[in-house]
């Protein structure tokens, strides 16, 4: 595992991470949600940096992507956005390899993550990079002191994970279930089976945080007895931006909607933690 910043001191306690699409609907509403959203508790926030062809998204987060692009974010305007805020928890930058590889000049990779450590970013979800194939990345990490987080499908075993622990920082992203990404009204099955292997196989220091379906303070506190470090929700809370967009609702009225959503994840984390552990074999 490679040694980087600092994104696993969040998960002192169970950590909620939520996720937004930079500039959806437009700059400075989006600047709003995501500091409603530390207001709310979050203990690190990933920011989305728009891709046209976002792989891993389900239609929730593809239309984010859409309206954030259309609003004219890019990626300088992206990093412009992180300087803006006035937050005071860790920010992710989650986007896709291309954006990373062919901005700015020089050696690919290296002006990105240059840039991302200026405006005070602490690490990288990349979803469309295989570990296997991370190394140029990795090492742009490292020299500028920002994490590379990797996310484990329920599927990774073998090479394939040994290759993610080997070059993970921060936290582990486990995805609860296989698909895209997408508000659901239960916790997978499939949960609990994967945190099992994963407290066998990686590192016991770094964290893992679960996303892809958490939609209520119920389901952060059932991933969280389970066995997760953290929780990673990003579908549910696009959702109340784009109630608020389509509804014309103003910025402040969705921001308060949104801090709320976050306090009840944060604390359905937190309440979590304190449910006896699971039965061996449940």
């Amino acid at each position: 595992m490679s040694d980087a910043a600092g994104l696993a001191a969040a998960f002192e306690e169970p950590a909620f991470v939520p996720y937004l699409a930079a500039g959806d609907p437009d700059v400075e509403a989006s600047l709003e949600y995501v500091e409603a959203l530390a207001r709310g508790g979050a203990d690190a926030i990933e920011l989305g940096l728009p891709f046209s062809e976002p792989i891993a998204e389900g239609p929730t987060i593809q239309q984010a992507v859409v309206r954030s692009l259309e609003g004219g974010m890019t990626p300088e305007r992206f990093f412009e956005f992180v300087e803006a805020l006035d937050v005071d928890v860790p920010l992710v930058c989650m986007t896709y390899y291309n954006l990373i590889y062919q901005y700015g000049d020089g050696e690919p990779v290296v002006p990105f993550v240059e840039r991302a450590a200026e405006v005070g970013l602490e690490g990288f979800v990349v979803p469309d990079l295989p570990a296997e194939e991370a190394d140029r990345l990795r090492a742009a990490c490292d020299e500028f002191g920002l994490d590379l987080v990797f996310i484990v499908a329920p599927t990774t075993r073998g090479d394939r994970l040994a290759a993610i622990v080997e070059r993970v920082s921060g936290y582990l992203y486990v995805q609860a279930r296989l698909g895209v990404t997408g508000a659901r009204s239960d916790v997978s099955g499939r949960t609990a089976e994967s945190l099992d292997r994963l407290a066998e196989q990686a590192a016991a220091d770094i964290p893992k945080a679960v996303g892809f379906g958490i939609s209520s303070g119920e389901q952060a506190a059932e991933v969280v007895a389970a066995g997760a470090d953290g929780v990673i929700v990003g579908s549910a809370l696009v959702d109340i931006v784009a109630q608020g967009h389509a509804d014309d609702d103003p910025p402040g009225v969705v921001a308060d909607r949104l801090e709320a959503k976050a306090r009840e994840l944060k604390q359905g984390a937190l309440a979590g933690a304190q449910r006896p552990p699971r039965p061996e074999g449940t």
